[in-house]
C-alpha cells in the first residue's frame, strides 16, 4: 500500500506543477467552457443552468423544459468564475448513499466528506469525463484508479472505493487536516508540500473553499 501511494504521489507532482489559471471560452452554439487545457468541447463534464420557481438549478441532466444555458466544466466546483451560490446549492443526499456510507466506514472518513468531494469533482455524474481524462464520480485519473486496485473508474461503486482510498491516505499524510487534503487531492500532496499549504491555484484555492462548504452543509443534513 505504502509503495503504490508513494508512486501515485510521485506521478501527480509533474501535473500540479504545471497547473494555470482557468481561462473562459465562449463557443458559437453559445456554451461557456472553464479549462487550464485546450480540449474538445466533448471532453467537458456538461452541466445545464436553468431556472425554476425557487431560483437557479444546476444539473448534470438535461432540462426537459424551459430555457436552458450550458455550462462546461473541467471539475464542477473548480471554475474561479462561477456564479453557483455554493451555500444554496441544491444538495444530493440519495445517490450512491448505501456505498458512500458503507466506504467512508471502511476507509473511517466522514461520508459527509465524501458526498462533499463527489459533489464538487462530478456533481454525482458517474458517466464524467474531464479534460483531463480523469474519470467518474470522484473523478480519478487512469493512473490514480491503476494503483488503487480500481478496474473500472466508470463503475461507481469502485469509484467511490477508489477515491474514499486514496483520500483516507491524504488525510493521514496531512495529519487530517481536510483542507490540506483536499487541496492535494485536487493539485497533488506534492504541490501542498512545495508551498507548505494550499498551493497557490486559482483552481485548487476556489475547490477547497466550495468542497469545505459543501462538507458543512452536507454534514448538517446528515
Amino acid at each position: 500500500m505504502k509503495t503504490c501511494l508513494s508512486a501515485l504521489f510521485l506521478s501527480l507532482l509533474s501535473a500540479s506543477l504545471h497547473a494555470e489559471s482557468i481561462k473562459r471560452i465562449q463557443n458559437a452554439d453559445g456554451s461557456i467552457e472553464f479549462s487550464n487545457q485546450s480540449a474538445p468541447a466533448s471532453q467537458f463534464t456538461v452541466i445545464y443552468k436553468s431556472q425554476t420557481g425557487n431560483g437557479f438549478v444546476f444539473s448534470d441532466q438535461k432540462p426537459q423544459h424551459g430555457s436552458f444555458e450550458v455550462l462546461k466544466y473541467s471539475c464542477f466546483a473548480c471554475n474561479p468564475d462561477s456564479k453557483i451560490n455554493w451555500h444554496t446549492i441544491s444538495l444530493n443526499t440519495a445517490s450512491y448513499a448505501t456505498d458512500v456510507n458503507r466506504i467512508a466506514k471502511k476507509y473511517a472518513v466522514d461520508p459527509a466528506l465524501v458526498r462533499a468531494v463527489i459533489h464538487a469533482e462530478s456533481a454525482f455524474n458517474a458517466k464524467a469525463i474531464s479534460s483531463k481524462g480523469a474519470q467518474g464520480l470522484m473523478q480519478l485519473m487512469p493512473g490514480t484508479a491503476s494503483d488503487l486496485g480500481v478496474r473500472n473508474a466508470m463503475d461507481a461503486s469502485q469509484n467511490i472505493e477508489g477515491g474514499v482510498k486514496y483520500l483516507a491516505a491524504l488525510l493521514k499524510q496531512f495529519d487530517g487536516d481536510i483542507k490540506l487534503a483536499t487541496a492535494a487531492y485536487n493539485a497533488g500532496p506534492n504541490a501542498v508540500k512545495k508551498y507548505n499549504g494550499i498551493p497557490p491555484y486559482s483552481e485548487t484555492k476556489v475547490y477547497v473553499e466550495r468542497v469545505g462548504i459543501l462538507h458543512n452543509r452536507y454534514r448538517t443534513e446528515s
